[in-house]
Formats: C-alpha cells, sequence, structure tokens
C-alpha cells in the first residue's frame, strides 16, 4: 500500500507528533532531550521551518512548525529520524525502530486553531499529571513564550506576537490563556485530525489548501474554530 502523500505549505502551521514505537519511551535521560533539541534545531536551521512550540514527552513529541518550503516539515523530521535513532542506539548499545512509523502532521487554520494548538501541545505534561503547572516542565516552549526564558528554538509566530504591543504584555496575555482549560471539542477535534493527519480549520480553509495543492485533502476538523483568546 502506498505512503499516504504529505499536504504540507510553504507558511502554513502544521502541528506535528511523532510517537515511540508501541509508545515505549524515546527519552530515557537528560542527555537525550538536549540531543534531541540540538539536532532538532540544526535541522531547523538546514531545511527552512520556524518552531513556534514545542513538548518533548517521555515517549513522543510535539511540534508546531510553519515550513519555509513545502519539504521543510519532511526533511527536518528525516533528519531527526536519522541523527537521534543513531546517538539512541549509540548510547544504550540498541538496534531496531525508536518511532512508531512516520511523524503525523495536521495543517493549522492560524486565525481559528493556532493558539489552541500552543495551548494544548504546552498543556500535555499537565494533562498526564507529570507536573501541576506547566511552566514546571523543563522540556516545551511554555518557558519561552509565557515566561521570556531564552529559547534558541522558538520563532514567534505573528499571531502570537500580535496579543500583546510589548514584549512583557504578550507574555502576560499568553499567561492569561491558561487560565482556563481548552473547551473538549477543540482538544477533540485537534487530537482528531492530528491522529488522522487531516487539516485543522474551517471549510473555506480546506478549499485554499485544495487550490493551493491542486486536488481534494481529507476532512477538517468539525468543531467550531476556537476563538485567538479562548
Amino acid at each position: 500500500m502506498p505512503r499516504k502523500t504529505r499536504m504540507y505549505l510553504p507558511g502554513v502551521p502544521v502541528h506535528v507528533v511523532q510517537r515511540g514505537h508501541n509508545r515505549d519511551a524515546c527519552f530515557f535521560a537528560e542527555d537525550d532531550f538536549r540531543y534531541y533539541r540540538q539536532m532538532l534545531g540544526e535541522g531547523l536551521k538546514r531545511y527552512g521551518a520556524e518552531l513556534h512550540a514545542y513538548c518533548l514527552m517521555t515517549n513522543h513529541v510535539h511540534l508546531l512548525i510553519t515550513p519555509e518550503y513545502g519539504d521543510s516539515i519532511s526533511r527536518v523530521m528525516q533528519h531527526l529520524g536519522r541523527q537521534y535513532v543513531q546517538y539512541i542506539n549509540r548510547t544504550y548499545r540498541r538496534s531496531g525502530t525508536l518511532w512508531e512509523g512516520r511523524h503525523k502532521g495536521s495543517l493549522i487554520d492560524a486565525e481559528g486553531y493556532l493558539l489552541s494548538c500552543y495551548r494544548y501541545i504546552e498543556l500535555n505534561p499537565v494533562t498526564a499529571c507529570m507536573v501541576e503547572k506547566p511552566e514546571e516542565y523543563p522540556w516545551s516552549s511554555f518557558r519561552f513564550n509565557a515566561l521570556g526564558e531564552p529559547d534558541s528554538l522558538i520563532s514567534p509566530h505573528p499571531l502570537y506576537d500580535a496579543i500583546g504591543i510589548s514584549s512583557a504584555k504578550r507574555r502576560i496575555a499568553y499567561r492569561d490563556l491558561f487560565r482556563s482549560s481548552l473547551p473538549e471539542q477543540v482538544c477533540h477535534d485537534i487530537a482528531k485530525c492530528l491522529s488522522a493527519s487531516q487539516i485543522l480549520g474551517s471549510g473555506q480553509f480546506r478549499e485554499q489548501v485544495e487550490a493551493a495543492l491542486g486536488r481534494k485533502v481529507g476532512k477538517v476538523g468539525r468543531g467550531r474554530p476556537a476563538s485567538r483568546r479562548s
């Protein structure tokens, strides 16, 4: 059975997830997280992509990326696959696969869902009951986006920049987004579209993507688009 064709577009953000094989661990020590970050930064620069949010969980990763080219994300993930798996196999004297097949990616209707995806990604450790607050988890973008801690991986999306007229006001506005839970329907739509590598957005957004790609694509999330401050 042929592989499903990727449908990434330059300038359109994508929510990417990659899970460990059989949902087993893919990070075993702090040095592993550091090496993954290093290879991710290398891939972003080499293949032309901007990272807006991320969370490196024990057995999977979430990335919110805007590609500069149609193949940027695929190349970044291939680079990570080669370099990180080789590192893990060498370090832990193991062999074989580490990831559960290819990564999954969902194109995001930025106006409707981008900041909700930020929150969904950075709340992962809280949802998994690993920490009580997102700032307590060291391997995500929350500390940069909400607290202003340096993170060389992150390039803020214009919609993030638009939530405040200064960096201090942006961080305050961003923290305010986390004072309430994501609506259950929004979480459902994000998870469903991501698991099937489908578009997350309105019917109009799907039509725009189809026009740019010159072909039909899969279904979109059916929930009402989340407001930028939900």
